[in-house]
């Protein structure tokens, strides 16, 4: 019997470690706001590793400053999916998944962005999560659009989640049979939506939105090609290759300020980017790089150098920075569009090695003059020599410069 004994015995179990225990092994306190009520949830989980990843849960959460969600049972009614610019979704570190380029979508309960420790805590996938917030979307997204005056059609909710419907194509996979979609969604109320022939009805109605003041989401218009959707790629010499183009100049600007805020100032000055257009109607993005201290920058078309006095040294295309191989500069750790940072200026012989855009003179004439600087917005953070460009030059311009008609939009 001894034999058979031991065969059908089991050892006995280890103790499962108890919730006191583990968050005093953390550090932290027994009375967490909402933290009884999620104590059954724990309780249930009968392997050792589950209670600690479950505290350490816990622990992110009290690390980052972040509640402690409802429980399962209160929550799954409540959720809601959104959809950001993926910059921002970065820039804030909570759960989230990449939709298309450029955008990213999360889930939100009572207006509060999801962090993935509530995943754990909750002893949810991700996938059914997401899937219970589309579903509560679908049955808040009864009616049709409206055609407006411009020919466009846009979604009739207005109730903030507009944008987050791209993420249901059945509200609106119907709308224009046999002909090819685009959308936009310029801000999370706004869900529009044309057949190709009114692409350019659609970028008015962005521009609107824009002109509006609501705040942006992302500006550059959606295709879809069969059953994907993408940011429209229209390339030269579709008629709003231009527009697109432009308008996606502006989702990076928009991205470019927002990442100011978190750049640490002791590496550096960001620097000043605007928006330009030639002559063609061609826009640019430029950044200045001003003499006299390090600078951040952005990878844009075009760079503006200016002398420490202010004096301007040209206007040079960006990606032949490279030539000037004794500057090396260095990658910026931050989220968002990438920023090097450089230490040195480069003299006028290294200059002279890359592709010019505007000479030092052409590139005197497209800033604005001293008088009116006022009128123009500047970041803080510009050093004087920082002036904007706009469409006053007094020439002589190059070709491609002109009758530019030299639009500036300040990353401020």
């Amino acid at each position: 019997m001894g034999l058979f004994d031991r065969f059908f015995s089991r050892a006995d179990e280890a103790p499962l470690p108890g919730l006191a225990a583990l968050l005093e092994a953390r550090g932290l306190p027994a009375d967490l706001p909402g933290l009884a009520a999620l104590v059954p949830g724990f309780e249930a989980h009968r392997k050792a590793e589950e209670r600690e990843a479950w505290v350490a849960a816990v622990a992110e959460l009290h690390e980052h400053g972040l509640p402690l969600p409802e429980p399962w049972v209160e929550a799954q009614d409540h959720l809601l999916p959104e959809l950001v610019p993926a910059w921002q979704a970065e820039r804030e570190g909570r759960w989230c998944r990449g939709f298309i380029d450029g955008l990213s979508q999360r889930i939100q309960l009572g207006g509060m962005v999801m962090p993935a420790a509530w995943l754990t805590l909750w002893d949810q996938t991700a996938d059914d999560v997401l899937d219970l917030a589309l579903d509560h979307l679908r049955h808040r997204s009864e009616g049709s659009f409206e055609r407006l005056p411009s020919g466009a059609y846009r979604g009739p909710w207005r109730d903030g989640l507009d944008a987050a419907r791209l993420l249901l194509p059945e509200v609106w996979h119907g709308l224009f049979k046999d002909q090819h979609p685009f959308l936009a969604i310029p801000a999370a109320d706004t869900l529009l939506a044309v057949p190709q022939i009114l692409l350019p009805k659609l970028m008015d109605e962005v521009g609107r939105s824009v002109q509006s003041g609501a705040k942006p989401l992302q500006l550059a218009v959606i295709e879809r090609i069969h059953d994907k959707l993408m940011t429209a790629r229209l390339q030269d010499p579709h008629p709003m290759s231009a527009p697109q183009r432009e308008l996606k100049h502006m989702d990076l600007l928009q991205a470019l300020r927002q990442q100011e805020q978190d750049l640490d100032p002791a590496l550096g000055l960001p620097a000043v980017v605007s928006l330009v257009k030639t002559g063609q109607g061609k826009p640019l993005t430029l950044a200045l790089w001003s003499e006299g201290a390090p600078i951040l920058l952005p990878e844009t078309d075009l760079i503006a150098f200016s002398a420490r006095t202010g004096e301007p040294l040209g206007i040079f295309v960006r990606q032949t920075l490279p030539r000037i191989h004794e500057l090396r500069g260095e990658a910026v750790s931050i989220w968002g569009p990438r920023r090097v940072r450089y230490e040195g200026f480069p003299t006028a012989e290294q200059l002279s090695r890359l592709e010019q855009f505007a000479t030092a003179e052409q590139m005197r004439s497209l800033q604005t003059p001293s008088g009116n600087r006022g009128a123009a917005p500047r970041p803080a953070a510009a050093p004087p020599s920082g002036a904007p460009f706009n469409a006053q030059g007094a020439a002589p311009l190059p070709r491609h410069l002109q009758g530019a008609g030299l639009g500036v939009q300040d990353a401020e």
